[in-house]
């Protein structure tokens, strides 16, 4: 498995088919207190909304540790626009996945609060050990 960091997110590919990468991604994001609160089918979408039929299985998940997301909103209450963390899944081949996760830190700096720091470095300490626990 490849770990990789780019300046906004961790990434990874897996060594599993798409449909179980999306269950131990969602199962590593439960066991930090993270649920998935939206999934936005990106090639059923694409399909839909503009004819694309030759898309990858793409998945955007939403996910939202809710303790972490009342502390970021009680700290400023335009932070909602920065929630939740997306997660994506996507097919590489029939038996790879990749899996990227946005780093909160870089996308709670958009707000420009040193309150809100806290919370995006214990987001992305429980993040991090969802992208390790995936190998």
């Amino acid at each position: 498995m490849n770990h990789g960091l780019t300046e906004y997110s961790y990434q990874t590919k897996l060594s599993m088919p798409y449909e179980k990468a999306i269950e131990k991604v969602t199962a590593a994001l439960k066991e930090e207190g993270f649920g998935v609160m939206t999934e936005v089918n990106v090639k059923s979408t694409l399909n839909e909304k503009i004819g694309v039929d030759d898309f990858r299985k793409y998945i955007i998940l939403g996910a939202c540790n809710p303790s972490l997301a009342y502390q970021a909103l009680q700290i400023q209450q335009d932070a909602g626009l920065l929630l939740p963390c997306n997660v994506i899944v996507y097919e590489e081949d029939a038996d790879t996945s990749f899996v990227s996760i946005l780093d909160p830190i870089t996308i709670l700096g958009v707000a420009n609060n040193p309150e809100l720091n806290s919370v995006a470095e214990e987001a992305q300490n429980r993040l991090r050990r969802v992208m390790e626990s995936l190998s």
